[in-house]
């Protein structure tokens, strides 16, 4: 309110005593962290997310059978619809992501900038306020009643133990959890490689010095990541505006400055390529201006800067527009692909091959692969179709899993056949209706016939 229009009501108050007497307050500005809280909300649900992903079973990597496991099904390189319908998906959704809201994702969801914020609370916790760390050099200040030996000690075992627990967490994905309970109660199991518990003590010393020593010195110079999401930044992508119109209210403030984990100038993102749209410079002023009853200078904006309020909308579906309408396509064709692949997608698998067996000068023996790519019990069973009971011998007609897996069946054919060209058909079924046959042809020469 100026002072002019202050003078004004007052004049009009003292020519009516009923209004005189009617007391004026000036309500302040409430200053809000919604938007601090709700960055921390995504970045602790990330990491949920993260490990409740391949826990459930909704994805995970098989290094034995070198195949994806989703949803307890295992997805295979020639399940092609599937992985190349998933992978279409993923990427036009990210370029539209990148281009979109820039490097939200660094400041939003991304798990080193998040252990790297834990990191600095923690430490100015036990060793002051001042206790930064960083790599240029200079020395921690470390507060004069906070620089105790139990302080510290309480800081390592902080760190060690966020390092045990975000080492471990890889190994989700190519372990199922009780595979895991193995490997942590150092109990045996088959399917660990002997040398894990070596790498992972590696992975524990990286992700340690990492939150002791690096932190933000990687998302300032070192993240190749983030490198990669500026090159699908554009002059409307998701920015910090500044109002510079009101420029006079922070000349001597440096408060947004002192607030931004990177070190940037909030009030100049136009000429710096590292801002990660956390938002918290936007609180900081918020919180800052409005102890003095006002709004704050920074606010998010998608679209050219400073753009006229009355075109705001319009610019902004515009914006989003330019970026969808090319990128759309492919991922409409993606998500097609997949949802055929999951439609088409077959439980089980059949193969058969000959065997490095020989009687005489003619190979006999073949192999008949039966393979289950769904997690839990199974039963296929194998019939030969072209051959008499005399002319083969097949190790078991009924294929049984425990689990996701495959089966190696004996065939053996009699080499008292005839010479010729002999074909059979090896017919797999399983109860839900699943049907698979594979043609064998079956040569005997005239020099092999009668022999054994």
């Amino acid at each position: 309110m100026s002072v002019e229009s202050e003078c004004d009501i007052f004049v009009s108050m003292s020519s009516n005593n009923s209004l005189g007497g009617i007391p004026i307050t000036i309500q302040p500005i409430k200053a809000s962290s919604r938007l601090h809280w709700q960055r921390r909300a995504v970045q602790i649900a990330t990491i949920v997310i993260a490990v409740i992903i391949p826990l459930s079973g909704l994805f995970r990597i098989d290094p034995v059978a070198g195949a994806f496991v989703i949803i307890d099904r295992q997805i295979w390189w020639s399940d092609f619809f599937l992985v190349f319908g998933l992978w279409l998906v993923i990427a036009s959704g990210l370029v539209m992501l990148y281009s979109t809201v820039g490097t939200a994702f660094c400041g939003w969801s991304c798990p080193q900038n998040s252990l790297s914020e834990w990191a600095n609370y923690l430490t100015r916790r036990l060793l002051g306020k001042r206790a930064d760390v960083s790599l240029t050099g200079e020395k921690v200040q470390v507060g004069a009643n906070k620089n105790k030996w139990l302080n510290w000690l309480l800081l390592g075992a902080g760190f060690l133990v966020a390092a045990l627990f975000f080492a471990l967490v890889p190994l989700f994905y190519f372990y199922s959890p009780s595979v895991i309970w193995s490997f942590v109660t150092f109990q045996y199991n088959e399917q660990l490689a002997g040398s894990l518990h070596y790498i992972y003590f590696i992975f524990v010393l990286i992700v340690f010095i990492d939150i002791a020593f690096i932190r933000h010195f990687w998302c300032r110079f070192m993240c190749i990541y983030k490198v990669w999401q500026h090159g699908f930044k554009t002059k409307q992508t998701l920015h910090i505006d500044y109002d510079s119109s009101q420029a006079e209210l922070c000349e001597k403030c440096n408060y947004c400055v002192t607030s931004c984990f990177l070190e940037l100038d909030p009030r100049k993102t136009e000429l710096y390529d590292t801002c990660i749209n956390c938002g918290e410079c936007i609180t900081a002023c918020d919180q800052l201006q409005a102890k003095k009853g006002r709004q704050g200078l920074l606010r998010f904006n998608v679209g050219e800067r400073f753009v006229n309020k009355k075109n705001l909308l319009r610019t902004r579906l515009s914006s989003l527009s330019s970026r969808v309408h090319w990128t759309l396509p492919f991922a409409a064709l993606g998500v097609a692909m997949f949802v055929w692949g999951l439609v088409s997608y077959e439980y089980y698998h059949l193969v058969v091959y000959r065997a490095d067996i020989s009687h005489g000068q003619q190979i006999t023996d073949y192999r008949i692969v039966v393979s289950n790519k769904r997690n839990g019990a199974a039963e296929v069973a194998i019939e030969i179709e072209g051959l008499s009971a005399e002319q083969y011998h097949v190790s078991s007609t009924t294929a049984r899993f425990a689990g996701v897996g495959r089966m190696d069946l004996d065939l053996k054919i009699s080499p008292d056949m005839p010479p010729g060209l002999h074909s059979f058909l090896v017919h797999a079924r399983a109860p839900n209706g699943w049907a698979e046959r594979f043609r064998v042809q079956h040569f005997v020469g005239k020099s092999s016939a009668g022999q054994s």
